[in-house]
Protein backbone atom coordinates (compact mmCIF):
# COMPACT_ATOMS: atom_id res chain seq x y z
CA UNK A 1 0.00 0.00 0.00
CA UNK A 2 1.49 3.41 -0.93
CA UNK A 3 2.31 5.84 1.85
CA UNK A 4 0.17 8.93 2.19
CA UNK A 5 1.86 12.26 1.73
CA UNK A 6 1.00 15.45 3.52
CA UNK A 7 0.41 16.48 7.07
CA UNK A 8 -0.84 13.95 9.55
CA UNK A 9 -1.44 14.29 13.27
CA UNK A 10 1.83 12.43 13.88
CA UNK A 11 3.83 14.66 11.56
CA UNK A 12 2.44 17.77 13.26
CA UNK A 13 3.24 16.20 16.64
CA UNK A 14 6.81 15.49 15.46
CA UNK A 15 7.22 19.06 14.27
CA UNK A 16 5.91 20.43 17.57
CA UNK A 17 8.21 18.11 19.51
CA UNK A 18 11.17 19.22 17.41
CA UNK A 19 10.32 22.87 18.07
CA UNK A 20 9.95 22.19 21.78
CA UNK A 21 13.35 20.50 21.92
CA UNK A 22 15.16 23.17 19.92
CA UNK A 23 13.50 25.95 21.94
CA UNK A 24 14.40 24.26 25.22
CA UNK A 25 17.95 23.76 23.99
CA UNK A 26 18.30 27.40 23.04
CA UNK A 27 17.00 28.44 26.46
CA UNK A 28 19.61 26.20 28.13
CA UNK A 29 22.34 28.03 26.22
CA UNK A 30 21.00 31.56 26.60
CA UNK A 31 18.50 33.23 28.92
CA UNK A 32 17.79 30.21 31.14
CA UNK A 33 21.33 28.90 31.44
CA UNK A 34 22.03 30.27 34.90
CA UNK A 35 18.64 29.29 36.30
CA UNK A 36 18.80 25.73 34.98
CA UNK A 37 21.94 25.04 37.04
CA UNK A 38 19.61 24.82 40.04
CA UNK A 39 17.95 21.74 38.56
CA UNK A 40 21.22 19.78 38.34
CA UNK A 41 21.68 17.59 41.42
CA UNK A 42 25.08 17.56 43.10
CA UNK A 43 25.43 13.80 42.60
CA UNK A 44 25.28 14.33 38.81
CA UNK A 45 28.32 16.61 38.87
CA UNK A 46 30.24 14.10 40.98
CA UNK A 47 29.22 11.16 38.78
CA UNK A 48 30.10 12.98 35.54
CA UNK A 49 33.18 14.73 36.96
CA UNK A 50 32.08 18.12 35.72
CA UNK A 51 30.21 21.21 36.89
CA UNK A 52 26.56 22.16 36.72
CA UNK A 53 27.05 24.66 33.92
CA UNK A 54 28.65 22.02 31.68
CA UNK A 55 25.69 19.71 32.28
CA UNK A 56 23.21 22.48 31.43
CA UNK A 57 25.12 23.36 28.25
CA UNK A 58 25.44 19.70 27.24
CA UNK A 59 21.75 19.00 27.82
CA UNK A 60 20.83 22.08 25.80
CA UNK A 61 23.08 20.99 22.95
CA UNK A 62 21.56 17.49 23.05
CA UNK A 63 18.04 18.95 22.93
CA UNK A 64 18.89 21.06 19.89
CA UNK A 65 20.57 18.13 18.14
CA UNK A 66 17.64 15.79 18.81
CA UNK A 67 15.07 18.36 17.70
CA UNK A 68 16.98 19.07 14.51
CA UNK A 69 17.59 15.38 13.81
CA UNK A 70 13.91 14.60 14.24
CA UNK A 71 13.13 16.83 11.26
CA UNK A 72 16.21 16.36 9.09
CA UNK A 73 16.64 12.58 9.38
CA UNK A 74 13.22 11.09 8.64
CA UNK A 75 14.59 7.60 7.98
CA UNK A 76 15.99 7.52 11.52
CA UNK A 77 12.77 8.79 13.09
CA UNK A 78 12.09 5.70 15.21
CA UNK A 79 15.60 5.62 16.64
CA UNK A 80 15.60 9.35 17.30
CA UNK A 81 12.23 9.06 19.01
CA UNK A 82 13.58 6.33 21.27
CA UNK A 83 16.61 8.47 22.14
CA UNK A 84 14.35 11.45 22.89
CA UNK A 85 12.21 9.27 25.18
CA UNK A 86 15.34 8.05 26.98
CA UNK A 87 16.59 11.64 27.26
CA UNK A 88 13.32 12.69 28.90
CA UNK A 89 13.72 9.86 31.40
CA UNK A 90 17.38 10.76 32.01
CA UNK A 91 16.61 14.36 32.96
CA UNK A 92 13.77 13.42 35.31
CA UNK A 93 16.03 13.19 38.39
CA UNK A 94 16.82 16.87 37.89
CA UNK A 95 13.12 17.68 38.06
CA UNK A 96 12.78 15.64 41.24
CA UNK A 97 15.82 17.40 42.71
CA UNK A 98 14.37 20.80 41.93
CA UNK A 99 11.03 19.89 43.51
CA UNK A 100 12.65 18.42 46.62
CA UNK A 101 14.94 21.42 47.15
CA UNK A 102 12.18 23.94 46.42
CA UNK A 103 14.47 26.11 44.33
CA UNK A 104 13.09 28.24 41.53
CA UNK A 105 14.20 27.83 37.93
CA UNK A 106 12.91 29.49 34.76
CA UNK A 107 9.13 29.08 34.69
CA UNK A 108 9.02 27.06 37.91
CA UNK A 109 8.79 29.58 40.71
CA UNK A 110 6.34 27.87 43.05
CA UNK A 111 6.23 24.53 44.86
CA UNK A 112 3.01 23.72 43.02
CA UNK A 113 4.57 24.41 39.60
CA UNK A 114 7.62 22.30 40.46
CA UNK A 115 5.40 19.45 41.67
CA UNK A 116 3.14 19.55 38.60
CA UNK A 117 6.23 19.61 36.35
CA UNK A 118 7.05 16.10 37.59
CA UNK A 119 3.87 14.80 35.96
CA UNK A 120 4.77 16.31 32.59
CA UNK A 121 7.64 13.89 32.04
CA UNK A 122 5.53 10.81 31.31
CA UNK A 123 3.45 12.58 28.60
CA UNK A 124 6.71 13.87 27.06
CA UNK A 125 8.07 10.32 26.88
CA UNK A 126 4.80 9.07 25.38
CA UNK A 127 4.73 11.97 22.90
CA UNK A 128 8.25 11.21 21.71
CA UNK A 129 7.47 7.53 21.32
CA UNK A 130 4.07 7.92 19.64
CA UNK A 131 5.02 10.74 17.27
CA UNK A 132 7.97 8.81 15.86
CA UNK A 133 6.18 5.57 15.12
CA UNK A 134 4.46 4.87 11.84
CA UNK A 135 1.41 3.41 13.56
Amino acid sequence: MPRRRGLTVRSVARGALALLLVGAGVSHLTWGRRGYRIVVPGWATRMLHTDKDAIVVASGAVEMILGTALITLPRERRRIGAVIAVFFVAVFPGNVHQWRTGRAAPGLNTDRARFLRLFLQLPLVAWAWWATRDR
